[in-house]
């Protein structure tokens, strides 16, 4: 089964949380609570998000997080590669010349078309259209606390 990590899981919902306030500065804890994920993971989380230019760190005393660029110009390509690196199914996806057996081998090109078709998917949804999803709600209304 091909998987994105937990933290880029919890990525993508830290991100949608600042999409639906974007412009709006929101305290790591106000984003724990908004996505039911523990302060720590949030922290953890948003470290490479900001490093990647998607999330600035705003301080002061009412500092926190925000989005850089507009959630339309952000795409789940852009989260995943923020937390995991290149896009890539197989090492030879993205570095030729690493395989021992890259001269002979005879599946290193559908790999490539595989990987291809799945950066476009990721690329093609944007962070805006995955804010529209309405979180999910337990019976209360409370949000389930995850933890990583």
């Amino acid at each position: 089964m091909l998987r994105v990590t937990k933290l880029t899981d919890y990525a993508t919902v830290l991100m949608t949380v600042l999409a639906r306030e974007a412009g709006t500065v929101l305290s790591a804890s106000e984003l724990a609570a908004r996505a039911g994920l523990e302060l720590s993971t949030v922290a953890k989380v948003l470290k490479p998000l900001a490093q990647c230019g998607l999330a600035e760190s705003v301080r002061g005393a009412n500092g926190g997080y925000r989005l850089v660029r507009d959630p339309h110009s952000i795409t789940l390509a852009d989260i995943v590669e923020a937390m995991e690196g290149p896009l890539a199914m197989t090492e030879c996806s993205i570095h030729e010349g690493q395989c021992g057996i890259e001269t002979s081998c005879g599946v290193r090109t559908n790999w490539l078309r595989v990987n291809d078709v799945i950066a476009d998917a990721l690329r093609g949804v944007s962070l805006a259209s995955m804010a529209q999803t309405s979180p999910p709600q337990t019976a209360r209304g409370i949000p389930v606390r995850l933890t990583a």
